[in-house]
């Protein structure tokens, strides 16, 4: 039982950081593809899947042109919507339903955002759409935690205890079976 890698790479640092990006779809800087480049270097995959926005789309495409391997794209690797949060800096929300959507973000979305079971539910199906080979994704820290909650069963808590910056790349094995489950075997940040 060998089970095969899977890469999930958040985006390269984007032209505006320190907010709740969400859904804008504002671009990467030359900086944040050339991280993402970089990164990808060691890794061996046969597939590259990208989440629809464009800060991620540029690292994808620029990682498929060194791979020789057509990016495919899937809007369920997204991020989270933070509907009216969406390119807001958090210090300037209401620090109590901010810790609230932290603590728990299905029962506190943001107001006119995605509930947390919607954004697992997503990148549930993405994970069960991947090819049998390697494959990197290059998405968001937010589906990159959903993935690790949905194939390491770790809870909601636990999922801020570490941080995932720019161009970071989680590496997976995900074990053949009926149930999907994954072990952590590497992330480079």
């Amino acid at each position: 039982m060998t089970g095969r890698l899977l890469h999930l790479m958040r985006h390269g640092a984007p032209v505006v950081t320190g907010r709740l990006l969400g859904h804008k779809d504002w671009p990467a800087t030359d900086a944040g593809i050339a991280a993402c480049v970089a990164r990808a270097e060691s890794l061996a995959v046969s597939a590259i899947i990208s989440s629809d926005l464009l800060r991620a789309r540029q690292g994808a495409d620029a990682i498929a042109i060194r791979c020789d391997i057509l990016p495919q794209i899937d809007s369920r690797w997204r991020e989270l919507d933070f509907g009216a949060w969406d390119g807001v800096h958090p210090a300037t929300l209401d620090a109590g339903t901010l810790a609230d959507f932290y603590a728990d973000p299905d029962a506190c979305p943001p107001p006119g955002g995605e509930r947390w079971s919607a954004l697992t539910g997503r990148v549930d199906a993405a994970i069960a759409a991947l090819p049998a080979e390697p494959a990197l994704v290059v998405t968001h820290g937010g589906a990159m935690r959903a993935a690790l909650a949905l194939l390491c069963g770790f809870e909601q808590r636990q999922l801020w205890a570490f941080d995932l910056p720019y161009a970071a790349c989680l590496t997976l094995r995900l074990w053949p079976g009926e149930r999907r489950w994954a072990q952590i075997v590497g992330l480079t940040t």
